[in-house]
């Protein structure tokens, strides 16, 4: 799936993983394929687009469940929510660049040090993780102060995904660690 339906910029479509049983993007122009939306993408047309396809399809996809996971995950499938989050990048991530830098080149260690001073900051009272976010994130999502929307199990990555749905609203993650990065999550809804 590519265009206008959805919100991938030129060059991007959709393709769904069946060893990971999720969506992905990929670009068969430079042959690049990342689990995160690309930069320039229309994040709230994308997720409507994923939520018009998971009604779709959510019947097929209660046989697939991963060995020692929690009874409890298929009976909540449905259960929609909203995050704010605050992603920093580093040179093992699996897209390495942001809209603030072309070439991240920190490594792991230092990502999660600059996420612990903005975690504290934020416990402080000096700020919050949506101002951080606009300023500070390495995902789109930073026009937004972090705000992906509502979404629901099997449209994020497993351990950000695993880390969103265990917060209660207004509660704000330790720092989690996914493909994309290393991240402050704060469920707001």
């Amino acid at each position: 799936m590519s265009g206008n339906e959805t919100g991938l910029p030129a060059d991007w479509i959709l393709l769904k993983s069946r060893s990971h049983n999720r969506h992905y993007f990929h670009n068969p122009t430079t042959k690049q394929s990342v689990w995160d939306a690309p930069d320039g993408t229309d994040v709230e047309m994308l997720k409507r687009y994923l939520a018009d396809q998971s009604h779709k399809s959510s019947s097929s996809s209660h046989s697939h469940n991963h060995g020692g996971s929690h009874g409890h995950r298929r009976h909540s499938q449905g259960e929609r929510i909203r995050c704010n989050h605050l992603l920093i990048k580093h040179r093992d991530s699996r897209n390495p660049k942001s809209w603030k830098n072309s070439s991240i080149t920190i490594s792991k260690e230092e990502a999660i040090q600059k996420l612990k001073v903005f975690e504290q900051k934020i416990k402080n009272g000096e700020t919050s993780l949506s101002e951080l976010a606009k300023t500070e994130s390495d995902c789109g999502s930073h026009l937004k102060g972090g705000d992906l929307g509502f979404f629901t199990r099997g449209m994020m990555q497993p351990s950000f995904e695993k880390a969103a749905f265990a917060l209660h609203v207004g509660e704000i993650s330790g720092i989690v660690e996914s493909n994309s990065g290393v991240h402050l999550i704060e469920r707001v809804a």
